[in-house]
């Protein structure tokens, strides 16, 4: 189709879909001394935007090849472009393997736009008009006086995990700490009509998996979303709101307040710009991040038809584990979530039923203790065995130094090292030596 409905990418309520008359001109059209203005002026609110990004996480994602160059090579062109209305990741990947660059891209005729898959006389009439309509500058604007960060691929602050799906955001609306420890996260996510049982699992669950240090990512939605994040909070954890709707006007408006107690223990993150009103679409697209920001995702309480089972679906196809809470076959609310263990889901009545199943990290997590966790069943290890195993290095360790490094008595250590090594963790290089297991 011309204008792709599946490459969702959310509409500005001030973008002037319009195109001037010397837009049907052949050719590429160079910057005038008013495109030129307006990206000095542009490039002077980005770094004042973009000034507080590093301090959102210590880690950088390493974009793909395709937003690399554009980035790299015009940060302010890429963010006119990304915030055009219908450019999404694909048609985004379209144009730059067309022009090679966002500049070029924002530069070329009517008739060039046209010859790319996925763009239609309305897309390229909007990517045309970025230039002189003044969107940048306002959402620029408005992040700045509402201390919203903006974070591009490739950015400190920009989650390593959703780099790797098929369609990551273009950019990524944030507000308070992305941390490496949230890097370890599970997605619960549930109906907006939820029972007093599911209330209880949800707060259950949550609770649970704060208590050894998993952060509980979720979307803000009324019902299992809300009681998820309410719990994190309470339980002293740490929670990622991923929403719909923009930073700017959370919804639902009742959550106003909640959305400010995560920003204090957590983030939100949002791919919607500000100006953009809530639609029912943005709501299952923004579920693939969702899934893309955990190692697992759980459902709780859903119908059959219910959109959690997208992000259930988003989860399978991004490879991560996916739970569901049983409930009565006699509730309505719990059909989705019986299907889904019917078709293969893991059934979990408890946070340690989460963490017995999740496998491997992909890679390391720095707790905020320091802490490394390679393999998320460490979460469940007692105070001896962290001491035992944080004893073992990635070289092989003599049973004598392991017994110094750790202080504890010999027979204890011993018994130790064997339970470890059942449960994976470490490795026998030799009769008398270990070596800690690096997936």
């Amino acid at each position: 189709m011309e204008d792709s409905e599946k490459d969702w990418q959310p509409s500005l309520p001030f973008s002037d879909s319009g195109a001037a008359e010397d837009d049907c001109e052949e050719g590429t059209r160079g910057p005038n001394a008013d495109d030129t203005r307006h990206l000095k002026s542009l490039a002077k609110r980005m770094e004042a935007v973009f000034q507080n990004v590093d301090d959102l996480c210590s880690d950088a994602a390493e974009p793909i090849d395709w937003m690399r160059s554009a980035i790299q090579v015009d940060r302010v062109s890429y963010m006119r472009l990304a915030l055009v209305p219908g450019v999404g990741p694909m048609t985004m990947m379209k144009l730059l393997e067309e022009f090679g660059d966002a500049a070029e891209t924002l530069n070329a005729s009517l008739s060039q736009l046209g010859r790319v898959h996925r763009v239609g006389p309305r897309i390229a009439s909007e990517i045309r008009e970025s230039n002189r309509n003044g969107d940048a500058e306002r959402v620029l604007d408005h992040c700045g006086e509402h201390e919203i960060n903006i974070v591009l691929p490739g950015d400190k602050g920009y989650p390593s995990k959703i780099q790797n799906i098929s369609d990551p955001p273009l950019l990524l609306f944030a507000r308070g700490m992305y941390r490496s420890e949230d890097e370890l996260a599970i997605g619960m996510v549930g109906t907006r009509h939820a029972t007093h049982y599911g209330r209880v699992m949800a707060e259950r669950i949550s609770r649970g998996l704060c208590a050894v240090g998993v952060t509980i990512i979720s979307g803000l939605a009324r019902g299992i979303d809300a009681v998820c994040h309410q719990a994190a909070l309470d339980s002293g954890g740490r929670t990622i709101a991923v929403l719909g709707s923009s930073l700017s006007d959370v919804y639902p408006p009742e959550h106003v307040e909640l959305a400010q107690r995560i920003c204090e223990q957590g983030c939100l993150f949002s791919e919607t710009p500000p100006f953009s009103k809530p639609k029912p679409g943005v709501f299952p697209q923004r579920n693939r991040i969702i899934s893309a920001l955990s190692n697992g995702v759980v459902v709780i309480e859903a119908a059959d038809r219910s959109g959690s089972l997208i992000t259930a679906r988003h989860a399978g196809e991004q490879g991560r584990d996916v739970f569901a809470v049983p409930g009565p076959v006699t509730s309505r609310t719990s059909r989705g979530c019986n299907q889904l263990i019917r078709d293969g889901a893991i059934l979990i009545q408890d946070a340690e039923d989460i963490i017995e199943h999740l496998g491997p990290l992909a890679q390391r997590v720095v707790r905020a203790d320091g802490t490394v966790i390679d393999h998320p069943c460490e979460l469940q290890l007692n105070d001896v065995e962290q001491a035992v195993l944080n004893a073992i290095g990635d070289q092989p360790t003599d049973v004598d130094i392991i017994i110094s490094n750790c202080g504890l008595q010999v027979s204890c250590v011993l018994s130790t090292l064997s339970v470890l090594e059942i449960k994976g963790l470490i490795v026998r290089a030799s009769q008398r030596a270990f070596v800690r297991r690096r997936y």
